[in-house]
């Protein structure tokens, strides 16, 4: 038998040296390591502002509160502006913005329409109520809303309570319409802008919001010396910050939640300031339906 073995060991060297040749051969000095996953870009967080005071005014007003949120949340949070009440509605709809700080009438045309939601409303001076008053250049003779007939009015935004809703209302109170009372009318599309048409003797009067008239005037004091108020209406509700029908609940939650606290963090509360709010509270639909009701008479 021991010729054979020489035969084997031969068969045995010739086998194990054998590479086959489907098989790869790794070297194991060339293995580079794997590529890093890259970062996934934060998405971040679309605020839309109504016109309520004009582009710039909105900027300045909100950037700390945009800022804070944008902390807060860990992610970008970038402003978007349009010029009308009904264009931030669309934005809102179709989910092209997250987050929205919008007029009543806007609030009650959203929810209605497509299921805009409630989350909280700021308080001002422990309030969370506005009016619309009407404002004439100090020297004008005007005294009454009556006064103000064969005059040039401006309004604010076609759908504004403050602005054009509550204005309309009292008109037709004295069975007139817009066009038939006043000589001409047209639209500033902010409030702010609104009471500078009046102030510098581009309007004989304005309809606007009560808040902005108060944070305009202490701001550019020359508004209040060039303009005065010969009406106020009854108390709506503050204008909300709303969400849309497709925000997801998890993110409706956290935004609800850093805004009710805002108020109790140092930096909240001087972004609020800035934006001329003490906090944001919560706020029930309820609060709306005056607004409703005048949206009612105006447009039945």
């Amino acid at each position: 038998m021991n010729r054979f073995l020489p035969t084997l060991l031969l068969i045995f060297l010739i086998g194990c040296n054998v590479t086959p040749t489907n098989t790869a051969v790794i070297q194991l000095s060339s293995l580079q390591p794997l590529p890093q996953a890259q970062a996934t870009e934060v998405k971040p967080l679309r605020v839309a502002v109504a016109a309520i005071i004009s582009p710039q005014g909105t900027v300045d007003s909100y950037t700390p509160l945009l800022d804070y949120l944008s902390v807060k949340l860990q992610r970008p949070v970038q402003l978007v502006q349009r010029r009308t009440y009904a264009e931030v509605n669309e934005l809102v709809k179709t989910g092209d913005v997250d987050l929205a700080f919008v007029c009543t009438s806007a609030y009650i045309a959203g929810n209605r329409d497509f299921g805009m939601q409630l989350l909280a409303a700021p308080q001002v001076q422990g309030e969370t109520v506005y009016h619309s008053i009407l404002i004439v250049p100090t020297d004008s003779p005007t005294q009454t809303v009556a006064d103000l007939r064969g005059k040039v009015f401006a309004f604010t935004d076609p759908i504004s309570t403050t602005g054009r809703n509550y204005p309309l209302f009292l008109i037709q109170q004295m069975g007139e319409t817009a066009e038939s009372f006043f000589s001409r009318t047209f639209y500033t599309y902010s409030h702010d802008d609104a009471i500078r048409a009046v102030a510098n003797g581009v309007a004989d009067g304005a309809a606007v919001d009560s808040l902005v008239y108060a944070f305009a005037i202490e701001r550019e004091p020359e508004l209040a010396q060039n303009t005065r108020i010969i009406h106020q209406s009854p108390a709506f509700g503050m204008p909300p910050v709303v969400i849309g029908p497709g925000v997801r609940p998890q993110l409706a939650d956290e935004l609800q939640t850093l805004l009710l606290q805002m108020a109790s963090d140092p930096v909240g509360r001087v972004a609020l300031q800035q934006a001329g709010f003490e906090q944001f509270v919560s706020v029930a639909d309820a609060a709306y339906d005056s607004v409703r009701q005048l949206e009612t008479a105006v447009n039945p």
